[in-house]
């Protein structure tokens, strides 16, 4: 949640952008990074039947918890990855800062359709700063 509301907080206040897109580009995702191998290493030695050849061997992957916390882990270091990026390229291309807020909360919530809707705001000339 920090790391959201820092990449929020780096669309209005450009002084703190630098250390915040490090730490959100960075620091975060290879932290959640380090987790995930960790965790999904402990949850695969322990699920029998485990894979990603078809759905019952996932659905026996996230039966184990360290492998469902390591699924969890995979998207927060993804989404907010990605929540990056959509605020380095929006300011990059003039795209108005309150127009990239719902991308940032929907990619918090549900990444693809944060990144799609963003996508689309690509499609829209570029305007004056803001």
């Amino acid at each position: 949640m920090l790391g959201w509301l820092g990449l929020l907080t780096s669309l209005f206040v450009p002084i703190a952008r630098d250390a915040v897109w490090r730490t959100t580009r960075l620091f975060i995702p290879a932290l959640f990074g380090v987790a995930y191998v960790v965790l999904i290493w402990q949850g695969w030695s322990n699920a029998v039947g485990a894979g990603f050849g078809s759905i019952e061997q996932v659905r026996a992957l996230f039966a184990v918890d360290a492998a469902l916390v390591a699924g969890w882990l995979h998207y927060l270091a993804f989404d907010l990855f990605v929540g990056n990026w959509i605020i380095e390229d929006g300011l990059t291309r003039r795209i108005n800062r309150f127009a990239l807020i719902p991308c940032l909360g929907l990619t918090f919530l549900f990444g693809p359709a944060g990144l799609l809707l963003y996508l689309g705001l690509r499609l829209l000339p570029p305007q004056e700063a803001t």
